[in-house]
């Protein structure tokens, strides 16, 4: 019997992402010490220069102030939209955190800390390249080679297989959890608001399979 995995797959640039970190800190801290845990990118938006249409501004910051209302603690920087031209694109962020994962594997998290950070509470634009650059430069990576893998194709190549993973799981949204026991893949219910009750799931789905 292998050990079990837990999968979080997310995007930097997704806010409910943003909003589940609390949750999913402690959900990490509780987790069983063989539990091997993976980051995948889900790849929220694709690659476009154009500006953010207007129907999908209301969207987000719809989303925005539901999550501010919803999950204690969480709040956003609502300057964000009156000091960028909004880009909804979030592949390049995608990248930038497997370019940081590339350098360093510590840096995966850091990486999508920085990008929340810039993106949610300094009001700075994530789909830009030097927004980027500026947080791979606070999570200590080298600039320059950062700069060549976000353009390399082995970068891509990894967020396209990353991508391609997390739809094999049935993931649509973001944030999602996935089990995998025995290559049995278990949806996880998110809680944004209570890490016990997936800790709970978790035990039970590894009870039962253990039994089998």
């Amino acid at each position: 019997m292998s050990f079990p995995r837990i999968f979080y797959i997310h995007d930097p640039m997704c806010s409910w992402c943003y909003a589940f970190n609390r949750s999913w800190a402690a959900l990490q801290q509780a987790l069983p010490r063989d539990m091997e845990i993976v980051y995948l990118v889900g790849g929220l938006a694709p690659d476009t220069t154009e500006p953010m249409p207007l129907a999908t501004q209301k969207m987000v910051q719809q989303a925005w102030q539901r999550i501010e209302q919803t999950v204690p603690g969480v709040h956003f920087n609502w300057d964000f939209w009156s000091r960028n031209t909004p880009i909804r694109s979030t592949y390049p962020a995608c990248r930038a955190v497997l370019a940081a994962k590339k350098q360093r594997a510590e840096a995966e998290p850091e990486m999508i800390r920085a990008i929340q950070t810039a993106y949610y509470q300094q009001a700075k634009n994530p789909s830009l390249p030097e927004t980027l650059q500026a947080c791979a430069d606070e999570v200590g990576l080298d600039a320059e080679t950062f700069s060549e893998d976000l353009k390399s194709p082995a970068i891509e190549s990894e967020l396209q297989q990353q991508m391609q993973r997390a739809r094999s799981m049935e993931v649509y949204s973001y944030p999602s959890l996935r089990l995998v026991i025995n290559n049995a893949v278990f949806p996880i219910a998110i809680d944004y608001l209570d890490y016990r009750a997936m800790l709970d799931e978790i035990g039970t789905i590894e009870s039962v399979a253990a039994r089998t």
